[in-house]
């Protein structure tokens, strides 16, 4: 049976790129989860791989981190290869 698709080998790259962002931008899960109006478990699962991060989750994510979503999404093109 395949892998759910947050634990497909070519998701792998998106936790680690959501988590760098939030991290680099001196937020806490809290404070991320705060302007995301998301619960911080909300941001602990999206960066550990218990949930997936669609599209729009992704622009709304970086520009909560104060990043450019296409400079954050050629960022993850990069890590995929």
């Amino acid at each position: 049976m395949p892998a759910k698709g947050q634990h497909a080998l070519r998701y792998r790259p998106m936790p680690k790129l959501l988590r760098r962002l939030r991290e680099e931008s001196g937020l806490t899960q809290r404070e991320l989860a705060a302007k995301l109006r998301q619960t911080h478990v909300w941001v602990h699962k999206s960066e550990t791989l218990e949930r997936r991060v669609d599209i729009t989750e992704f622009i709304e994510w970086c520009i909560a981190c104060g990043v450019e979503p296409t400079t954050a999404f050629r960022e993850l093109l990069k890590a995929r290869t």
